[in-house]
């Protein structure tokens, strides 16, 4: 019998210190996760201290001949380069070095390409991919036609790189309206939330932030989650009932990630508008990272991109099971976050915390409704049903001449309700 055995790929970092190494070696520890993530092992790093990168080569002369030697004394079948490389530098790398060129943006096309489980999840991937070799295809021509596969080069946008660039952009456009269908679907789900009158939250956050496990703490949603950049790709909406009845839906939304490549933010901007229609944003955080502030940053700054900006925004220190462990003299300075409007400290591993998470929903709930005090003849009883199912009915007496109600009531709803 033949056993056949899939072939790991094998590469080597690299990358350009231009600023802060201690920032430089951060990111090549976040890309090694994430070329392990896709499937492949690291077996060397090599940095260059340059004000900017080699505009032909990415790396200079010198470092290339290094590199070179490496790939060579470890036998390694690739690189990968911790920016994303012009058409012009990936030709010349693989010309100069004889070996396949990947890039930081590659990698993680590669892992949202096998993450992709919805329909709408695998046209934006689809989308990125063409969009990122559109303009690629000479620089990637050799690599991708001498090898048969490995990272860059699956999922399903997969496309002979031998395609042209007309047929490209025919697809492109296929995919557009494929995608707008898709929004448009997202959109009557959307108006049919709005007319419930129920609150929601998007859950965003760095990747392997905690953000899926917290939605399966809170909502018992059974979706995936791993110690793993980019554990779920598609967005996941579920009902999370509180103690006292009260109701909010929470998004699951894609994690991100620095250097964030443009073609995904673009591609998948459909996804991330349902944090950009919600009401509240819960931004997850690693408070046990030691890149926390950062991740922070990079998070805001996205959303500033996408134009999700005036939200009421809960920040939530999560990991905090973790953070004692690495401190258990406490030491550390208690992480805050003084740009959102609410903070809390949990581990959704755990559950600590999470009682004073729901204070802080039932809290953000409350005050976007008004209380209402009515009485209500016996033939409108109906009405309380309706309370009771949009708002928070404090309690309801039985008078001669009706029943009197205290409740509190969504804004859209309570010129209707007192007014007959």
């Amino acid at each position: 019998m033949i056993e056949l055995k899939k072939v790991e790929e094998t590469v080597i970092l690299t990358a350009v210190c231009s600023g802060s190494e201690e920032e430089t070696a951060a990111s090549l520890r976040e890309l090694e996760d994430l070329v392990s993530t896709a499937g492949a092992k690291t077996l060397g790093v090599l940095v260059q201290n340059r004000e900017n990168v080699h505009p032909g080569t990415y790396l200079g002369k010198g470092k290339l001949d290094e590199l070179r030697e490496m790939i060579w004394e470890k036998g390694a079948t690739g690189i990968v380069c911790d920016d994303e490389l012009s058409p012009a530098q990936l030709r010349n790398l693989e010309e100069a070095l004889d070996t396949k060129v990947m890039d930081r943006t590659m990698v993680i096309l590669d892992i949202f390409a096998s993450r992709a489980a919805t329909r709408e999840g695998k046209i934006q991937v689809e989308l990125a991919q063409l969009r990122y070799r559109a303009v690629r295809l000479t620089g990637m021509g050799r690599s991708m036609s001498r090898l048969g596969g490995g990272i860059g080069t699956r999922g399903p946008g997969e496309k002979k790189l031998e395609t042209d660039r007309r047929l490209i952009h025919r697809r492109i456009g296929q995919l557009k309206e494929e995608l707008a269908e898709v929004k448009r679907h997202r959109e009557v789900t959307r108006q049919q939330r709005e007319r419930d009158f129920v609150l929601r939250a998007a859950i965003v956050g760095y990747t392997n932030a905690g953000k899926s496990t917290l939605l399966n703490r809170l909502t018992g949603a059974g979706i995936l989650a791993e110690d793993k950049l980019f554990a779920t790709l598609d967005p996941t909406t579920r009902s999370y009932v509180m103690e006292d009845g009260e109701k909010i839906l929470l998004t699951d939304t894609v994690g991100f990630i620095r250097k964030l490549p443009h073609h995904l933010i673009e591609a998948f901007r459909s996804t991330l508008e349902e944090a950009r229609y919600s009401d509240i944003i819960l931004h997850v955080v690693d408070c046990a990272s030691p890149q926390m502030d950062m991740q922070m940053h990079v998070v805001r700054e996205t959303l500033r991109d996408l134009e999700i900006v005036d939200k009421t925004t809960v920040t939530v220190f999560n990991k905090t099971d973790l953070w004692e462990e690495m401190d258990p003299d406490g030491e550390r300075k208690l992480p805050r976050d003084f740009s959102s409007d609410y903070q809390v400290r949990i581990s959704a591993k755990t559950g600590e915390g999470l009682g004073e998470l729901a204070d802080i929903l039932k809290s953000i709930i409350r005050s976007r409704r008004i209380y209402l005090e009515k009485i209500y003849p016996y033939t409108q009883a109906g009405r309380i049903q309706e309370i009771r199912k949009y708002g928070q009915l404090l309690s309801e007496e039985y008078k001669e001449e009706g029943i009197l109600v205290k409740a509190y009531v969504p804004a859209e709803l309570f010129g209707r309700l007192y007014g007959e």
